[in-house]
């Protein structure tokens, strides 16, 4: 019957339904169109409709429209407008308006609302025969309920019984099980009243299991149980204790089968990570206390015996410092209680890593895990790194403690800092000797140990300070800036070598501190340097060489000596050292090596200088003479004589007070000054082999005049100023020339004394064997002897060999222009020798 109803009921009184809560405006708006049927449009519904319209447009009436619409406010603004008469009117009218279009509504759509009503009926009578069925399907389900709740109560009661039942047989058996397993304990440790004889690991697993068995399935509250578990946790107690004292004591003799033990047990009782965490804590307060013990000055007081600890009445002061007379045996207390601490330290390391080599190689007999794993988790750090990162922060800690608020510590350890570093040294090295095993991790590695170093390095700093304190003082007292005349003895010189010497020594033990000390005595070198550099005399009375010594020369004399000394005897320190060592005092021994040679390089100037104007005389003797009374002159040249009396004169007069003796130099001994007189002697062979080319012309009897000269050349160097024989290439230029004035020019090409000369020496020579209108450049550019030998100095061959080369091409023209058919046999050789030296110099630039 309902499916039959024309619509449903609330469709047809949907429109009615939406007007009921709206205001009459809004009501009378849902009405303007038909919903469901389609009614023909009667003639009075246009204006209806445009009147509805114009209520929408309207401004008063507009406002009953809107949703939010408050009676309230409508009559407030329409009091206060000024005409509410003319406003009810407007409303009054509005309604009549409205009821006419209801009422018009209603008549047009009457069929539809008949038919509302016949389908209502319908529904009426469709619920009531639903309500019949509804009443007969619940008196159904109570009689069903009333049937079925007996044997669900039975069936509850049964399932909670048997529940009961089965949870009363499982905490019976694992209560049997837990008291088995109590028996099987109580058995193992009677079986052993001795504790070490006890199987520990065994004992610890059936602990565990028991109690693991009692907190799984809740047996507590049982009295049998209850009691057992009672004396099994009495016998844990007992475990632990004789676990932990196998542990200590395997880890202490660095026993790995005790330690295993011992960790085994606490494995098997499940307190494996906190019992290691328990020990490595322990170890860390251990370092730090005995870090903190070796420093404590009132413990050192009070070890001396006696009142005020031996040191006298009131013992150590509240400064760190001990009493007068006690200062020597707190510092002897200190060092043998920082020895002591070494020794621990070492002890407890050793100890941590033993432990941490043991965890990393044992495995668990059943499960196969590796211990270390149970310990130490991916990314935290390893055992020995944390105790030994603990050493480090105490004793760095105590350190700078010591250092600011003990004076008497600080000075013990800036004094003694290389005994302090040496100990710290002893100790790193014997802890990686003795945890250095193939396929295990040492106990510190490389930052471990600089943690530990960098710990005392404020002690280093002051003992550098110190140290190089020291040594400024004591060049500051030789040579004091408020007199410059003043030269220091040889005492005192020897004072400052000393001084350095002990310096090196006293850290000479340990390399990475002797090249610190070594930097410090680079300073002081350079303060040497810097204050002899000062008491240097210049001007004219330093550099005369015509007279005896002046005092500003012996003066300059002394200055040298003193820092040949101080250059040699460090030099000489240095021989046994690495070569690091010479590179880092390289610099400041350079710089004394420079003072010393400025001392007297003013004077060995001006001694060359006045040899050099007496060889350049060469050119005022006549060596073209012919005849036998000139090659049997028996005499040297007079600038000969001249040359030998400047050298005597520079021998007794300067070099005596410079050079070391004789005998000495013949050894092979070598001093700054040496050096010198060897480049000046070299200098003098050099000049004169240079400009003895360059004398033109020279004939037979001047040639055997020069070679005089040459041998009493060789004779008063040799003997006045340095042994000839030593010198080298110069030496072996002078010997080679004096035979080659002698050769035939035809043999000048294949002779082999060519290979000792310098090509240009040879080319001056060979002018002399050539005519008068092949001139040398020194003729050619009308130049001076002295001005040619200048600028010999300052070219090389192949530019010398340029400058031979035009005088060469100037006499070949003059030769063409006169229409001469042959050369000067001199001129070919020249040639062929200049192109040679051409080609190697091309061959060796660098040459």
């Amino acid at each position: 019957m309902a499916s039959q109803s024309p619509a449903p009921p609330s469709s047809a009184r949907s429109p009615l339904s939406a007007t009921a809560t709206a205001s009459p405006l809004q009501r009378l708006s849902t009405f303007k169109t038909p919903t469901s049927v389609t009614a023909p449009t009667s003639p009075s519904s246009a204006p209806a409709t445009s009147a509805l319209d114009s209520f929408a447009s309207d401004p008063v009436f507009s406002a009953f429209l809107s949703p939010s619409f408050s009676s309230t406010s409508f009559s407030s603004a329409a009091l206060s407008s000024g005409s509410p008469a003319s406003t009810a009117e407007k409303l009054h009218h509005a309604i009549r308006l409205l009821d006419n279009q209801l009422r018009s509504e209603v008549l047009s759509r009457h069929s539809d609302l008949l038919g509302q009503l016949s389908s209502l009926h319908h529904a009426t009578s469709a619920l009531s025969t639903i309500r019949s069925s509804l009443s007969s399907l619940n008196s159904s389900v109570r009689r069903l309920r009333s049937e079925l709740s007996d044997p669900h109560r039975s069936i509850a009661s049964a399932t909670v019984q048997l529940n009961n039942l089965h949870r009363t047989s499982e905490l019976l058996q694992h209560s049997v099980r837990a008291l088995r397993l109590s028996r099987k304990l109580r058995d193992l440790v009677a079986a052993a009243p001795d504790p070490e004889k006890l199987d520990l690991a065994k004992a610890a697993q059936l602990h565990a299991e028991i109690l693991s068995l009692c907190e799984e399935y809740d047996l507590a509250g049982i009295d049998a149980v209850d009691e057992e578990l009672r004396w099994v946790k009495e016998t844990g107690d007992r475990l632990r204790s004789e676990a932990m004292k196998v542990l200590e004591r395997g880890m202490e003799g660095l026993n790995q089968a005790e330690v295993g033990t011992g960790l085994q047990v606490f494995y098997n009782l499940g307190e494996l990570k906190v019992t290691v965490e328990q020990v490595i804590n322990k170890y860390k307060g251990l370092s730090a206390k005995s870090v903190s013990t070796a420093l404590d000055m009132k413990a050192i007081s009070g070890s001396g015996g006696g009142r005020g600890g031996g040191f006298g009445p009131g013992g150590i002061r509240g400064s760190g410092t001990p009493q007068i007379g006690g200062g020597a045996k707190a510092r002897e207390a200190l060092w043998q209680r920082l020895g002591n601490c070494m020794d621990q330290l070492h002890s407890i390391a050793v100890a941590v890593w033993h432990l941490q080599r043991v965890l990393s190689k044992k495995r668990d007999p059943f499960t196969h895990v590796l211990l270390l794993d149970e310990v130490i988790q991916e990314g935290d750090p390893m055992l020995t790194d944390r105790v030994w990162e603990a050493i480090a922060k105490a004793f760095a800690s105590q350190m700078k403690s010591a250092f600011t608020a003990s004076s008497f510590v600080k000075e013990i350890f800036t004094m003694g800092y290389p005994k302090l570093y040496s100990m710290i040294e002893n100790l790193l090295e014997r802890i990686s000797h003795d945890t250095d095993v193939k396929g295990v991790l040492p106990a510190i590695n490389s930052s471990g140990k600089e943690q530990l170093v960098s710990s005392v390095e404020i002690f280093q700093t002051a003992f550098l300070a110190h140290c190089l304190s020291r040594l400024s003082d004591l060049v500051n007292s030789v040579f004091p800036m408020s007199s410059r005349g003043s030269v220091p003895s040889k005492e005192q010189i020897s004072r400052i070598i000393s001084r350095i010497q002990e310096e090196i020594e006293a850290v000479q033990m340990d390399a990475r501190l002797t090249l610190l000390v070594l930097r410090e005595i680079g300073k002081v070198l350079i303060l040497l340097a810097e204050r002899a550099e000062y008491q240097i005399s210049t001007g004219p009375e330093s550099r005369q060489v015509s007279g005896p010594a002046t005092p500003a020369q012996l003066k300059n004399f002394t200055l040298c000596q003193h820092l040949q000394e101080v250059h040699s005897r460090i030099s000489s320190m240095l021989k046994g050292m690495p070569s690091i060592a010479a590179e880092v005092l390289s610099a400041s021994l350079g710089a004394i090596y420079g003072v010393a040679c400025d001392s007297v390089t003013s004077l060995f100037q001006a001694m060359l200088d006045r040899l050099e104007s007496c060889i350049l005389q060469i050119h005022d003797q006549n060596f073209g003479v012919l005849g036998m009374d000139a090659a049997m002159d028996n005499n040297a040249s007079p600038y000969m004589e001249e040359l030998q009396k400047c050298i005597l004169h520079f021998r007794s007069e300067f070099l005596s007070r410079l050079l070391p003796s004789r005998a000495t130099t013949t050894s092979g001994t070598e001093n700054i000054c040496t050096r010198l007189v060897q480049s000046m002697a070299s200098r003098v062979l050099v000049f004169f082999i240079q400009h003895a080319s360059l004398v033109r012309p020279l004939s037979e009897s001047g040639k055997l005049r020069m070679a005089r000269d040459m041998a009493e050349l060789e004779l008063a160097v040799g003997q006045n100023l340095f042994p000839v024989e030593q010198l080298g290439a110069p030496y072996r230029a002078l010997r080679a020339f004096r035979p080659l004035i002698f050769l035939e020019t035809s043999q000048f090409a294949s002779s082999p004394l060519l290979q000792d000369l310098p090509p240009s020496v040879i080319f001056h020579h060979l002018y002399t064997r050539g005519p008068d209108e092949l001139q040398s450049p020194l003729q050619r550019n009308k130049l001076t002897p002295l001005q040619y030998s200048l600028w010999l100095d300052s070219q090389g061959e192949d530019q010398i060999w340029k400058g031979i080369k035009a005088t060469l091409d100037d006499y070949a023209l003059n030769v063409r222009s006169r229409r001469d058919k042959e050369f000067s046999p001199v001129y070919p050789l020249m040639l062929q020798m200049g192109s040679s030296l051409i080609e190697k110099v091309q061959a060796n630039p660098n040459s």
